[in-house]
């Protein structure tokens, strides 16, 4: 009898980069790339058809964002498997992500073989993070050391990084289906737990905190 594989929905708004997770991924007897997606709201949109087994989803994308999407696809169906990925190496987004409803997350520095491995452990049910991230977050949780962002709601974050990615209050409304008054009661919010005064400066914390790099 064939084997069945596990199906994968590859979530990424760059074509080179899921091009290479998918080259990866099906080169392995056991997984199959059953759909791809550029942006968190096509990944929302396709995957009641596709229905994967997996769905691996990177960060940090234009748009509503993989963070968002993890709640909106968690919401849609609660038995959802996400491994989330990202190349940035703060503690907030894996911690934001699995919060959201993610069952795994990976640096996109991980070995290959660590994503292979992270997709069959969701597969079947168990929780995958990146060992070294994980101890990061286990050392901040004993030593009660939080980042300057976590004083943010998991809205506030979501917010936080749009504008931090030079976003305007209403292309973020847009995205994240809220009123301009609603984006404009969390900027304020952001700005006084921050202690910031503008977008410039919420975008230079974020690059410090890791949170968007130069190329987002």
């Amino acid at each position: 009898m064939p084997m069945h594989k596990l199906k994968v929905m590859l979530v990424d708004d760059h074509a080179v980069v899921r091009m290479g997770f998918k080259l990866l991924l099906e080169a392995s007897d056991d997984i199959e790339v059953v759909a791809e997606a550029e942006s968190g709201e096509a990944a929302y949109q396709a995957y009641g058809a596709v229905a994967p087994d997996v769905v691996v989803m990177d960060i940090a994308m234009p748009g509503m964002g993989g963070i968002e999407a993890i709640k909106r696809l968690t919401a849609k169906d609660s038995h959802v498997r996400i491994l989330a990925l990202s190349a940035h190496e703060d503690i907030s987004h894996p911690m934001r992500a699995l919060q959201a409803g993610a069952m795994g997350y990976l640096s996109k520095r991980s070995a290959p073989e660590v994503l292979i491995d992270a997709i069959r452990a969701l597969a079947h049910g168990q929780r995958f993070v990146d060992p070294q991230i994980a101890q990061r977050i286990a050392l901040q949780t004993i030593g009660g050391d939080k980042s300057l962002v976590e004083k943010l709601s998991a809205r506030e974050f979501e917010v936080f990084t749009q504008l931090a990615r030079g976003q305007s209050v209403a292309q973020i409304s847009d995205t994240l289906n809220l009123s301009n008054s609603t984006v404009g009661t969390h900027l304020y919010n952001i700005k006084q737990k921050l202690g910031l005064s503008n977008q410039a400066e919420m975008t230079l914390l974020a690059l410090r905190q890791g949170l968007i790099q130069v190329t987002d």
